[in-house]
């Protein structure tokens, strides 16, 4: 546990902390206790929240969550393929609209299948075209940074997020740490509001892969079940799309040259050995050095280079920087080792946020991946009541872990939830390296929804992997 002395208010490294609280007002419900939503939870959610943006876009969604009118369904992609902010806007308030009126067998009515293919073609053109690691230029003297953490399928709640932050805009630039699907029951919804967001500012919109964006977690966790049930005899081929378009999601990004994101965190070096070739240069390959066995961080130029196009990250072999930076998590003991609760990915210590942030010219690292259910079984690392936590206070800045999701997972087997708050944090020019926290609490009621998953049965934090179900087919 982080000392007193280190809280955001009392450290005295080189960036600054500043933080805000945003909460809704609700009464907490279960979702299995099947609560029945009142026909004005969306009128008291979304006018009494106070919230950044004021478009003309903004206030006429506004109008419609107040209203009882449906949306004009289904959704239809622009002649031109070219998408506005309204069309962003319909989509948004159409699928919070079919959330709460509509069985999951009907989303088709909201989004069909062609519009689907669309949309996933769409944005995945755009993401197979960004690197590894985005470069995120902070803006002017009016602009702000929002970094967003887990959203585990929590639609409402990042609807508000959304509204509490201010929608995406030109000054106004949002990156995604990474696990939109799974445990929640709107996977599928959130992930593609945020790709309309991305196709339609893809220099203001930034979405990073989580762990969750790979096959093996869809397939335990929900998201491939929820898929299945809300695309029918469609569904598989709208399951491939969407791992396709994992592929795509860049692992990390530079913000102002001074923050590192990325979902899991940092990661190790591959000691490489270009093997003898015959002339030409053609058909050279290089292999991985069997006697390099010491740990040691990985050059962001490395990270550049890795392959990321893969629908599970390898544990093993000569491309493990994507699994590193998907699954890693920061410790309180100095150096750099193997995750063995997680089966992959590393720990890595103090120490080495330090070798990172200074070897880079950083001062943040922002990453996420963990949630109250996982951070409980850490020592020596805060809980995530608040929706963040500062793990390392170093002479050259902080590591901040940030989850998103409040009130997390959607489906709890405790009798106790954790009833954690969600947050997000804003950073501000000139520098973007003074993190601005914003916590808010969970959207309640939920609408009445089945899990796609044996919640009960399935481990909440993502340990002990089947790591053989993971390996691709010989």
């Amino acid at each position: 546990m982080l000392p007193r002395s280190d809280s955001p208010n009392t450290d005295s490294s080189t960036t600054t902390t500043t933080t805000t609280t945003t909460t809704v007002t609700a009464v907490t419900s279960y979702p299995d206790e099947n609560p029945k939503p009142p026909s004005s939870s969306d009128e008291d959610f979304f006018s009494s929240a106070s919230f950044a943006s004021s478009s003309s876009s903004e206030e006429n969604l506004a109008q419609k969550m107040c209203s009882p009118d449906p949306p004009q369904i289904p959704i239809l992609w622009p002649d031109d393929g070219k998408l506005t902010r309204d069309w962003v806007m319909e989509l948004m308030y159409a699928f919070d609209w079919g959330s709460r009126n509509l069985l999951p067998s009907e989303f088709p009515s909201v989004l069909p299948v062609q519009e689907f293919d669309s949309l996933i073609l769409s944005a995945s053109k755009i993401l197979h075209k960004e690197p590894n690691c985005v470069t995120i230029d902070g803006g002017g003297a009016d602009s702000g940074v929002v970094v967003v953490g887990d959203v585990h399928g929590q639609l409402h709640d990042v609807i508000f997020l959304l509204r509490d932050a201010g929608f995406p805009a030109d000054n106004r630039v949002f990156v995604f740490n990474g696990d939109y699907v799974d445990r929640g029951a709107w996977g599928l919804e959130t992930f593609l509001l945020l790709l309309a967001w991305k196709i339609f500012m893809p220099h203001r919109v930034y979405l990073l892969r989580g762990n969750h964006e790979s096959k093996y977690c869809t397939s335990v966790y929900g998201f491939e079940k929820e898929v299945l049930a809300k695309y029918g005899d469609r569904g598989k081929h709208v399951y491939r799309k969407c791992l396709g378009c994992f592929e795509g999601l860049p692992l990390a990004s530079v913000i102002a040259g001074h923050v590192y994101t990325a979902h899991g965190g940092l990661f190790r070096s591959i000691a490489v050995t270009p093997s003898k070739r015959p002339k030409g240069k053609k058909n050279r390959k290089i292999i991985l050095n069997p006697e390099a066995s010491t740990l040691s961080l990985g050059s962001l130029e490395e990270l550049s280079k890795a392959r990321r196009s893969v629908l599970d990250p390898p544990w093993e072999g000569t491309n493990l920087i994507p699994g590193d930076v998907l699954w890693s998590d920061p410790s309180m003991s100095p150096g750099l080792s193997p995750n063995k609760e997680r089966g992959i990915g590393l720990l890595w210590g103090p120490d080495c946020t330090e070798e990172f942030l200074k070897k880079f010219n950083l001062k943040l690292i922002i990453r996420s991946h963990e949630g109250p259910d996982a951070r409980e079984k850490r020592s020596g690392l805060s809980g995530m009541d608040e929706g963040y936590t500062i793990d390392h206070i170093v002479d050259s800045g902080k590591l901040i872990t940030l989850f998103s999701a409040p009130d997390y997972p959607q489906f709890q087997a405790t009798e106790e939830r954790y009833n954690n708050k969600g947050a997000y944090i804003i950073l501000e020019p000139p520098n973007f390296d003074s993190p601005v926290f914003h916590s808010f609490e969970a959207v309640t009621p939920r609408p009445k929804v089945n899990p796609y998953y044996d919640y009960e049965d399935v481990i909440d934090s993502d340990e002990e992997l089947d790591l053989a179900s993971m390996e691709p087919p010989s």
